[in-house]
Protein backbone atom coordinates (compact mmCIF):
# COMPACT_ATOMS: atom_id res chain seq x y z
CA UNK A 1 0.00 0.00 0.00
CA UNK A 2 1.36 3.40 -1.02
CA UNK A 3 2.17 5.80 1.80
CA UNK A 4 0.41 9.15 1.96
CA UNK A 5 2.41 12.37 1.56
CA UNK A 6 2.07 13.12 5.27
CA UNK A 7 3.18 9.62 6.27
CA UNK A 8 6.21 9.77 4.00
CA UNK A 9 7.08 13.21 5.32
CA UNK A 10 6.76 12.07 8.94
CA UNK A 11 8.94 9.03 8.22
CA UNK A 12 11.59 11.22 6.58
CA UNK A 13 11.53 13.60 9.56
CA UNK A 14 12.01 10.68 11.96
CA UNK A 15 14.91 9.38 9.83
CA UNK A 16 16.43 12.86 9.84
CA UNK A 17 16.28 13.11 13.63
CA UNK A 18 17.86 9.64 13.95
CA UNK A 19 20.66 10.72 11.62
CA UNK A 20 21.37 13.90 13.57
CA UNK A 21 21.31 12.09 16.92
CA UNK A 22 23.60 9.27 15.79
CA UNK A 23 25.95 11.96 14.49
CA UNK A 24 25.87 13.66 17.89
CA UNK A 25 26.58 10.40 19.71
CA UNK A 26 29.53 9.53 17.47
CA UNK A 27 30.90 13.05 17.78
CA UNK A 28 30.51 12.97 21.56
CA UNK A 29 32.60 9.80 21.69
CA UNK A 30 35.69 11.67 20.39
CA UNK A 31 35.34 14.89 22.42
CA UNK A 32 37.78 13.58 25.03
CA UNK A 33 40.44 13.07 22.35
CA UNK A 34 39.98 15.99 19.96
CA UNK A 35 39.34 19.70 20.41
CA UNK A 36 36.19 21.45 19.22
CA UNK A 37 38.14 23.07 16.36
CA UNK A 38 39.55 19.73 15.18
CA UNK A 39 36.10 18.13 15.20
CA UNK A 40 34.69 21.04 13.19
CA UNK A 41 37.52 20.80 10.67
CA UNK A 42 37.59 17.04 10.17
CA UNK A 43 33.85 16.36 10.27
CA UNK A 44 33.12 19.43 8.15
CA UNK A 45 35.64 18.30 5.51
CA UNK A 46 34.11 14.82 5.31
CA UNK A 47 30.59 16.27 5.10
CA UNK A 48 31.57 18.79 2.41
CA UNK A 49 33.13 16.00 0.34
CA UNK A 50 29.97 13.86 0.58
CA UNK A 51 27.72 16.78 -0.35
CA UNK A 52 29.97 17.74 -3.27
CA UNK A 53 29.96 14.22 -4.72
CA UNK A 54 26.16 13.93 -4.48
CA UNK A 55 25.49 17.47 -5.72
CA UNK A 56 27.83 17.03 -8.69
CA UNK A 57 26.19 13.74 -9.71
CA UNK A 58 22.75 15.37 -9.45
CA UNK A 59 23.84 18.49 -11.31
CA UNK A 60 22.70 20.57 -8.35
CA UNK A 61 25.76 22.84 -8.00
CA UNK A 62 25.02 26.51 -8.59
CA UNK A 63 27.65 28.90 -9.90
CA UNK A 64 29.73 30.44 -7.14
CA UNK A 65 28.51 33.95 -7.94
CA UNK A 66 24.94 32.91 -7.07
CA UNK A 67 25.83 32.13 -3.46
CA UNK A 68 27.90 35.23 -2.68
CA UNK A 69 24.97 36.84 -0.87
CA UNK A 70 24.84 38.53 2.55
CA UNK A 71 22.10 36.19 3.82
CA UNK A 72 24.18 33.11 3.04
CA UNK A 73 27.23 34.55 4.80
CA UNK A 74 25.06 35.45 7.80
CA UNK A 75 23.61 31.92 7.82
CA UNK A 76 27.11 30.45 7.81
CA UNK A 77 28.20 32.71 10.67
CA UNK A 78 25.21 31.65 12.77
CA UNK A 79 25.76 27.99 11.89
CA UNK A 80 29.41 28.27 12.93
CA UNK A 81 28.56 29.83 16.30
CA UNK A 82 25.92 27.15 16.89
CA UNK A 83 28.42 24.40 16.02
CA UNK A 84 31.10 25.77 18.37
CA UNK A 85 28.59 26.15 21.22
CA UNK A 86 27.11 22.69 20.75
CA UNK A 87 30.44 20.88 20.43
CA UNK A 88 31.85 22.74 23.43
CA UNK A 89 28.93 21.44 25.50
CA UNK A 90 28.65 17.95 24.06
CA UNK A 91 31.54 16.47 25.99
CA UNK A 92 30.33 17.92 29.30
CA UNK A 93 26.59 17.25 29.33
CA UNK A 94 24.50 14.07 28.94
CA UNK A 95 23.35 13.48 25.37
CA UNK A 96 19.68 13.33 26.43
CA UNK A 97 19.93 16.66 28.29
CA UNK A 98 21.48 18.37 25.28
CA UNK A 99 18.75 16.93 23.03
CA UNK A 100 16.01 17.94 25.47
CA UNK A 101 17.16 21.57 25.49
CA UNK A 102 17.39 21.54 21.67
CA UNK A 103 13.69 20.60 21.54
CA UNK A 104 12.94 24.24 22.39
CA UNK A 105 14.26 25.35 18.99
CA UNK A 106 10.82 25.49 17.28
CA UNK A 107 9.68 27.80 20.11
CA UNK A 108 12.74 30.00 19.55
CA UNK A 109 11.96 30.14 15.82
CA UNK A 110 8.36 31.21 16.54
CA UNK A 111 9.66 33.83 18.97
CA UNK A 112 12.14 35.17 16.41
CA UNK A 113 9.53 35.25 13.65
CA UNK A 114 7.25 37.30 15.90
CA UNK A 115 9.97 39.74 16.99
CA UNK A 116 11.82 40.25 13.71
CA UNK A 117 9.36 39.30 10.95
CA UNK A 118 6.31 40.69 12.80
CA UNK A 119 4.43 37.43 12.31
CA UNK A 120 1.26 37.50 14.43
CA UNK A 121 1.43 35.38 17.59
CA UNK A 122 -1.58 35.20 19.90
CA UNK A 123 -1.50 35.08 23.67
CA UNK A 124 -1.88 31.30 23.69
CA UNK A 125 1.28 30.77 21.70
CA UNK A 126 3.11 33.41 23.76
CA UNK A 127 2.10 31.42 26.85
CA UNK A 128 3.32 28.20 25.24
CA UNK A 129 6.66 29.83 24.39
CA UNK A 130 7.04 31.07 27.96
CA UNK A 131 6.22 27.63 29.39
CA UNK A 132 8.62 25.99 26.94
CA UNK A 133 11.54 28.10 28.11
CA UNK A 134 10.49 27.45 31.70
CA UNK A 135 10.89 23.77 30.81
CA UNK A 136 14.43 24.53 29.62
CA UNK A 137 15.18 26.07 33.02
CA UNK A 138 13.89 22.91 34.68
CA UNK A 139 16.29 20.84 32.56
CA UNK A 140 19.37 22.95 33.24
CA UNK A 141 18.44 23.42 36.93
CA UNK A 142 19.82 26.96 37.46
CA UNK A 143 21.57 27.18 40.81
CA UNK A 144 24.97 26.55 42.37
CA UNK A 145 24.62 22.76 42.15
CA UNK A 146 22.68 22.12 38.96
CA UNK A 147 23.60 24.87 36.50
CA UNK A 148 26.57 24.25 34.20
CA UNK A 149 28.31 26.33 31.56
CA UNK A 150 27.66 23.49 29.13
CA UNK A 151 23.91 24.02 29.51
CA UNK A 152 24.37 27.69 28.68
CA UNK A 153 26.27 26.70 25.54
CA UNK A 154 23.34 24.55 24.44
CA UNK A 155 20.93 27.45 25.03
CA UNK A 156 23.21 29.66 22.90
CA UNK A 157 23.13 26.94 20.23
CA UNK A 158 19.31 26.95 20.31
CA UNK A 159 19.04 30.69 19.67
CA UNK A 160 21.76 30.86 17.01
CA UNK A 161 20.33 27.82 15.21
CA UNK A 162 16.84 29.38 15.36
CA UNK A 163 18.27 32.60 13.90
CA UNK A 164 19.93 30.50 11.18
CA UNK A 165 16.56 28.97 10.26
CA UNK A 166 14.96 32.41 10.10
CA UNK A 167 17.76 33.75 7.91
CA UNK A 168 17.36 30.72 5.64
CA UNK A 169 13.88 31.97 4.76
CA UNK A 170 15.48 35.05 3.20
CA UNK A 171 17.85 33.14 0.93
CA UNK A 172 16.99 33.12 -2.76
CA UNK A 173 14.80 30.02 -3.26
CA UNK A 174 16.44 29.52 -6.65
CA UNK A 175 19.67 28.42 -4.94
CA UNK A 176 19.67 24.66 -4.43
CA UNK A 177 19.66 23.27 -0.89
CA UNK A 178 22.68 21.09 -1.71
CA UNK A 179 24.69 24.14 -2.70
CA UNK A 180 23.85 25.91 0.57
CA UNK A 181 24.73 22.75 2.52
CA UNK A 182 28.03 22.34 0.66
CA UNK A 183 29.06 25.96 1.18
CA UNK A 184 28.09 25.76 4.85
CA UNK A 185 29.97 22.50 5.54
CA UNK A 186 33.09 23.76 3.77
CA UNK A 187 32.95 27.06 5.65
CA UNK A 188 32.57 25.34 9.03
CA UNK A 189 35.52 23.10 8.22
CA UNK A 190 37.61 26.15 7.33
CA UNK A 191 36.46 27.97 10.49
CA UNK A 192 37.51 24.94 12.54
CA UNK A 193 40.98 25.08 10.98
CA UNK A 194 41.28 28.78 11.83
CA UNK A 195 40.19 28.10 15.43
CA UNK A 196 42.75 25.33 16.06
CA UNK A 197 45.30 27.67 17.76
CA UNK A 198 42.57 29.17 19.98
CA UNK A 199 41.62 25.69 21.23
CA UNK A 200 45.13 24.65 22.21
CA UNK A 201 46.68 23.67 18.90
CA UNK A 202 46.56 20.48 16.89
CA UNK A 203 46.36 17.20 18.77
CA UNK A 204 47.25 13.81 17.24
CA UNK A 205 44.23 12.26 15.52
CA UNK A 206 43.95 8.49 15.78
CA UNK A 207 42.60 6.35 12.96
CA UNK A 208 39.72 5.42 15.24
CA UNK A 209 38.73 9.06 15.78
CA UNK A 210 39.12 9.77 12.07
CA UNK A 211 36.88 6.84 11.17
CA UNK A 212 34.34 7.83 13.82
CA UNK A 213 34.06 11.38 12.43
CA UNK A 214 33.83 10.05 8.88
CA UNK A 215 30.96 7.82 9.99
CA UNK A 216 29.38 10.76 11.85
CA UNK A 217 29.53 12.87 8.69
CA UNK A 218 27.52 10.21 6.83
CA UNK A 219 24.77 10.41 9.46
CA UNK A 220 24.95 14.22 9.41
CA UNK A 221 24.58 14.31 5.64
CA UNK A 222 21.70 11.81 5.78
CA UNK A 223 20.02 13.97 8.41
CA UNK A 224 20.35 17.11 6.27
CA UNK A 225 18.96 15.43 3.16
CA UNK A 226 16.11 13.69 4.97
CA UNK A 227 14.93 16.88 6.67
CA UNK A 228 14.99 18.78 3.36
CA UNK A 229 12.94 16.02 1.73
CA UNK A 230 10.59 15.93 4.75
CA UNK A 231 9.88 19.64 4.64
CA UNK A 232 9.06 19.35 0.95
CA UNK A 233 6.65 16.43 1.48
CA UNK A 234 3.19 16.71 3.02
CA UNK A 235 1.97 19.28 5.53
CA UNK A 236 4.58 20.90 7.75
CA UNK A 237 2.14 21.09 10.67
CA UNK A 238 1.77 17.29 10.53
CA UNK A 239 5.44 16.52 9.92
CA UNK A 240 7.20 18.97 12.26
CA UNK A 241 6.21 17.33 15.58
CA UNK A 242 8.13 14.20 14.55
CA UNK A 243 11.33 16.13 15.18
CA UNK A 244 10.82 15.28 18.85
CA UNK A 245 11.70 11.65 18.12
CA UNK A 246 15.33 12.76 18.40
CA UNK A 247 14.93 12.83 22.18
CA UNK A 248 14.01 9.14 22.22
CA UNK A 249 17.15 8.31 20.25
CA UNK A 250 19.27 10.51 22.52
CA UNK A 251 17.98 8.80 25.66
CA UNK A 252 18.55 5.33 24.16
CA UNK A 253 22.06 6.09 22.88
CA UNK A 254 22.99 7.86 26.10
CA UNK A 255 22.02 4.79 28.13
CA UNK A 256 23.62 2.23 25.81
CA UNK A 257 26.93 3.91 25.00
CA UNK A 258 27.61 6.51 27.68
CA UNK A 259 25.91 5.02 30.74
CA UNK A 260 23.77 8.14 31.14
CA UNK A 261 20.52 7.78 33.05
CA UNK A 262 18.01 10.65 32.60
CA UNK A 263 17.12 12.31 35.90
CA UNK A 264 13.66 13.47 36.93
CA UNK A 265 14.41 17.11 36.07
CA UNK A 266 15.29 16.22 32.48
CA UNK A 267 12.12 14.16 32.11
CA UNK A 268 9.86 16.84 33.60
CA UNK A 269 11.55 19.68 31.72
CA UNK A 270 11.51 17.91 28.36
CA UNK A 271 7.84 17.03 28.86
CA UNK A 272 7.07 20.73 29.36
CA UNK A 273 9.17 21.76 26.34
CA UNK A 274 7.69 19.15 24.00
CA UNK A 275 4.15 19.80 25.24
CA UNK A 276 4.59 23.53 24.59
CA UNK A 277 6.01 22.83 21.14
CA UNK A 278 3.17 20.51 20.19
CA UNK A 279 0.61 23.07 21.35
CA UNK A 280 2.36 25.74 19.29
CA UNK A 281 2.20 23.51 16.20
CA UNK A 282 -1.48 22.89 16.92
CA UNK A 283 -2.26 26.61 17.19
CA UNK A 284 -0.31 27.40 14.01
CA UNK A 285 -2.17 24.68 12.13
CA UNK A 286 -5.52 25.91 13.44
CA UNK A 287 -4.69 29.47 12.39
CA UNK A 288 -3.70 28.37 8.88
CA UNK A 289 -6.93 26.39 8.56
CA UNK A 290 -8.96 29.44 9.60
CA UNK A 291 -7.14 31.64 7.08
CA UNK A 292 -7.75 29.05 4.36
CA UNK A 293 -11.49 29.02 5.11
CA UNK A 294 -11.54 32.83 5.02
CA UNK A 295 -9.75 33.00 1.68
CA UNK A 296 -11.94 30.26 0.17
CA UNK A 297 -15.60 30.99 0.90
CA UNK A 298 -16.62 27.76 -0.86
CA UNK A 299 -14.69 25.56 1.58
CA UNK A 300 -16.75 23.72 4.19
CA UNK A 301 -16.93 25.40 7.56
Amino acid sequence: MALSENTRGALLMAISMAGFTFNDALTKSVTAELTVAQIMFVRGAFTAFLVYVVARRMGALDHIRHILQPMIFLRILLETVAAVAFLAALGQIPLANASAILQSMPLAVTLGAALFFKEPVGWRRWTAIGLGFLGVLVIIQPGPEGFTTASLYIVLCVFTAAARDLVTRKIDPGISSLTVTLFTAASISFAGLLLVPAFGGWQPVSYTALGTLAFASVFLFAGYQAIIMAMRTGEISFIAPFRYTSLLWAILLGILFFGETPDIWMIVGSTIVIGSGLYTFYRENKKKAALARTSDPASPG
